[in-house]
């Protein structure tokens, strides 16, 4: 009984309380609400079959004749994957409108582009400087690189945003139109720098000669490429002087080698007694002084 005095029927109408709606209207709308439904639905297919296509396409182009490298190719997968979501996205979102407004007119349509033109100058921006990065191959996926400020490891680039993830852990997302300079720690050979300090009443000579065994040891370590070497004295100090050591190492084991090279250093000055400067002070009793 409640229901049959809050909904009422006729042939044209439906009433509902107080109010009464055409069942074509009716009809017309939930068409519409289906309608973008399965707009959504074919979305989110398209974006998943994309995506696997993609990530298949990558896997299978190491093995052609002519194939990226394994940071290449991860790039290129991650750009054509935001291509996908913004192309998908962009006409499900056109097609929803339609579905909602319907058909626009040409006049309304030229000033909504003249808007969505102004407003999307970076957007543009952005994806053309994400174009350039990729095939200037100014740096990819799981490389180590500075922009301005902020440093980290890129975890990903897409067509409108680079991210990179700093040492802290934290994640920063740089709009590609925003990237002027970049500086790229992953492209070649990086330096590997121990500066070693030696107390002063040790023999020079014998130290020098200590460190190049030491060196000649250490290039058999699988992260160099080149060294280590004894440079020399680079230092004279207050109760010691300080010798350098250097070499290159392959990109992002730098830190690692030269924390061992400098770890096989202290092992080995201290076998062979090898002191290190610290301050040194006299300390005068009183009790001399009076004997004085």
């Amino acid at each position: 009984m409640l229901l049959s005095s809050f909904f009422q029927f006729n042939d044209q109408f439906i009433g509902i309380g107080r109010f009464w709606i055409s069942i074509e209207k009716l009809q017309g709308f939930l068409f519409k609400i289906l309608n973008v439904v399965f707009i959504i639905v074919i979305m989110f297919i398209m974006v998943k079959l994309g995506t696997k296509f993609i990530d298949k396409f990558i896997k299978k182009q190491s093995k052609m004749k002519v194939s990226l490298d394994v940071k290449k190719a991860s790039t290129l997968g991650t750009l054509l994957k935001s291509i996908l979501r913004y192309t998908v996205y962009f006409f499900g979102v056109a097609s929803i409108l339609t579905q909602i407004v319907g058909p626009i007119s040409l006049t309304f349509a030229g000033i909504g582009g003249v808007a969505i033109g102004f407003a999307a100058q970076n957007f543009v921006k952005d994806i053309i400087n994400g174009f350039f990065i990729l095939f200037e191959d100014q740096f990819a996926v799981g490389d180590y690189i500075d922009i301005e400020d902020k440093s980290g490891i890129v975890e990903g680039i897409g067509l409108r945003l680079t991210k990179i993830r700093d040492f802290n852990g934290d994640l920063h997302l740089i709009p590609n139109g925003n990237i002027n300079t970049v500086t790229n720690h992953s492209r070649g050979s990086i330096r590997v720098l121990v500066d070693v300090d030696i107390a002063r009443e040790e023999d020079i000579d014998n130290v020098v000669d200590i460190l190049n065994s030491i060196c000649e040891n250490f290039k058999n370590n699988d992260n160099m490429v080149d060294g280590p070497r004894v440079i020399g004295v680079t230092a004279i100090k207050e109760f010691g002087f300080t010798i350098r050591v250097v070499g290159r190492a392959k990109p992002m084991t730098q830190w690692e080698a030269e924390n061992a090279l400098r770890k096989e250093i202290k092992d080995n000055l201290d076998l062979h007694k090898i002191k290190v400067p610290y301050p040194k002070r006299v300390v005068i009793k009183s009790d001399s002084l009076n004997n004085v």
